[in-house]
This record gives structure tokens, sequence and C-alpha cells, in this order.
């Protein structure tokens, strides 16, 4: 991480029913000192206010990718929040799959070193399917912290007052202190 520049962290958003309240992991990261900028799968960005978003990082939500010769709109990320990871998030990165914007640049990750941590949001239908637990053990094998979500009951709405949207950063902050 550059001395001259406050870390930046890059907040990836999957589309889940919470996903309108990535403005509080953002609220905290900034306190922490980090900047933020945020990635949002293509389903998520349609939950997002993105006005709202822009304004509170200063940086226009990505989504898609970037034409060849267009300057990077975010600086290089030193560490990367996967927020209200979904079911179909988890498991993509785990195999490997880089169909979108956010999911590349997880796979990257791995590859570049960049410290990684994520908090599900999963109900718990979906997180009794064999591949959940091992997509998580995969990335476990990768390195990637894991937040301790509690799926929650299908089409319930959602466990919305017990979702952490700061975990994320508790996981982190040991990770960053030791580099």
């Amino acid at each position: 991480m550059a001395a001259h520049r406050k870390p930046f962290l890059y907040v990836v958003v999957c589309a889940s029913g919470v996903a309108d309240g990535v403005g509080e992991l953002i609220a905290a990261a900034q306190a922490d000192g980090w900047e933020v900028g945020v990635i949002a799968t293509p389903n998520a960005l349609g939950l997002l206010d993105r006005t709202a978003v822009a304004t509170q990082t200063g940086y226009p939500i990505r989504s898609a990718w970037r034409t060849p010769g267009a300057p990077r709109p975010l600086p290089p990320a030193d560490a990367i929040a996967v927020v209200s990871a979904t079911f179909n998030t988890i498991n993509k990165w785990a195999q490997g799959i880089a169909d979108t914007l956010a999911l590349a640049i997880l796979c990257e990750a791995y590859g570049q070193g960049v410290p990684v941590a994520v908090q599900p949001y999963v109900n718990s239908a979906l997180a009794a399917h064999p591949a959940y637990a091992e997509s998580l053990a995969r990335l476990r094998s990768m390195n990637v912290l894991i937040g301790n979500a509690v799926p929650h009951p299908p089409k319930s709405g959602g466990a919305r007052d017990r979702y952490s949207w700061t975990h994320v950063l508790d996981l982190l902050r040991p990770v960053l202190r030791s580099r």
C-alpha cells in the first residue's frame, strides 16, 4: 500500500435483499481511514442508489468492464470486502468463473495477493446445498476471510436486522496490520 495515499477498499456488492444498506459499510470504512470504491454485480446495480453511493464515495459505481485505453476509474485495491455475498457469487467465485466485472476482480485478487473478506447473505435452503459448503472451503483455502453469517429462512425477507455490514472490516484489520 502506497504511503502517500489512504488505503483503498473495493466493496463488491451482490444482489441480495439487503444490498441497499451498503452505505453503512462505506461510512464505517471511511471512518477507519479508507477510501472506498463500489463494484456491483449486474443484478445488484438495480438495487443501489447510484447517486447516493457515488456521492458518499466520490467514485461512480462500477459494474461493467471499461473500454481498452480508457482510464482506470478506481485506484488499485489494498483490500476487498464482498458484502451481502450471494449463493451465486460465492459458488461462481470459488469455481473461477469470471463472467462479470465483480467476479473477475475477485478471481484476480487471489493471484495479486489482495486480502479479501466476505460476509455471506444466503438463505438456509441454499446454504444446505453441498456446493455452498464446498465453495466456502475452496475460498478459505485461498485465504479468503469469511464472516459468520447465519442463514435466514427462505422467502422470509431475510434477517436484515442481523446482517453485519462491518464485520468484513474486523476481518481485514489484522491482515492489513501485518503487511
